[in-house]
């Protein structure tokens, strides 16, 4: 073990700690409007946009990530359309490429999450809104939403988790946060071992803070059961 080479390639990694936490941060705020869009998309009631959403849902989830970001990095490109259309000075690079593609996958994963957490809302709550006088609309908003998000928090967390190291895969097509960094030193060094533990942390304490804020969320929004605790 190295543990010169690996001290020295901690500030060159941490260099890459920016872009990391924008892919990071940009994703899971695009990807959340993503779910909760499809979400009611899959409670609508609409056998045809149920259809769509759940087309959507299946695609995303079931083909891997690394795939997806291929096919939107080089295969967007293939069509003049897209490249005579005002969405190509975004789509030719890299970075909006990997946003897009992390945020259509989490928002598929997102979207299911928060669908289920819906469903699992007690009916007897809606009806007890109801019967107050709120619209669906309110009762919705006021009722049904923040149970459903107090629900979602621990399977969200996992899907936080996954997210942060799934920018790693950002590194293939050319951006440089921290596994690409890494992957650039490992060119020139061929400290294979070393500098993929270095990164490795790096994704780990991002990681624990990320857990540590969604535990955070669940405490804050859950003072019931603090109070019965």
């Amino acid at each position: 073990m190295n543990w010169q080479l690996m001290w020295d390639s901690l500030p060159r990694m941490l260099g890459g700690l920016t872009l990391t936490l924008q892919l990071i941060v940009g994703s899971l705020a695009l990807g959340a409007l993503v779910a909760f869009g499809v979400a009611l998309l899959r409670l609508s009631g609409n056998r045809v946009v149920e259809t769509l959403a759940a087309a959507y849902v299946f695609v995303f989830r079931g083909t891997p990530l690394l795939v997806q970001i291929f096919l939107v990095y080089y295969g967007l490109g293939q069509f003049e359309f897209i490249r005579d259309s005002i969405l190509w000075p975004f789509l030719r690079e890299p970075y909006w490429c990997a946003i897009l593609a992390l945020t259509l996958n989490t928002g598929a994963y997102t979207s299911e999450v928060l669908r289920g957490a819906i469903l699992s809302v007690p009916q007897g709550q809606v009806e007890a809104a109801r019967a107050c006088g709120m619209s669906r609309a309110l009762a919705f908003r006021r009722i049904v939403l923040p149970v459903a998000i107090r629900q979602m928090l621990p399977a969200y967390g996992n899907e936080v988790i996954l997210m942060v190291k799934a920018t790693s895969l950002a590194s293939t097509i050319t951006l440089m946060e921290v596994t690409g960094i890494a992957r650039r030193m490992i060119a020139q060094t061929f400290a294979v071992f070393e500098l993929f533990i270095v990164a490795g942390v790096i994704y780990l304490v991002l990681n624990f803070i990320a857990t540590r804020l969604i535990k955070f969320a669940e405490w804050r929004l859950t003072p019931y059961l603090r109070a019965r605790a």
